[in-house]
């Protein structure tokens, strides 16, 4: 989702793996497994992101990493599909992880778990990234 590069990837891959054989000592079980290893995940990436020196370029996302509805689900054309993921590449960061936790079916529980933001605060994001993307791809 943050990036084309196999090689970018391979590095995220081995920076989110080795972050997380660090972290795991200090897993309390407070949490379900699969969020604390998003949260890591998450955090490793937009961690790497951040350095000056990785500055990797948000590249297209790749349509299988995100599934959003076909047209005979939801009604979207396949121009409209192809809208939709170039104003998801225009979210920040964060946005761009909401939307993916959103889209993998995440409970708002379970995404202000692995986010670390409110549920308050997650509900405004996400009606503000609706919006954006609204705007975005031209369909008010």
């Amino acid at each position: 989702m943050y990036t084309n590069d196999p090689n970018h990837i391979q590095e995220l891959y081995q920076d989110i793996i080795i972050q997380l054989w660090k972290s795991y000592p200090k897993f309390r079980g407070e949490s379900k497994f699969s969020t604390w290893l998003y949260r890591i995940a998450i955090n490793t990436v937009l961690i790497s992101l951040s350095k000056p020196k990785r500055s990797l370029q948000m590249s297209e996302i790749e349509l299988h990493n995100i599934q959003v509805p076909y047209e005979e689900d939801i009604g979207l054309k396949e121009e409209q599909h192809q809208q939709l993921y170039a104003a998801i590449q225009k979210l920040n960061d964060v946005e761009k992880s909401v939307v993916m936790l959103y889209l993998e079916d995440k409970s708002y529980e379970e995404m202000e778990d692995i986010l670390g933001i409110s549920n308050a605060t997650l509900r405004v994001k996400m009606n503000r990234i609706k919006d954006k993307l609204r705007t975005l791809t031209n369909n008010k």
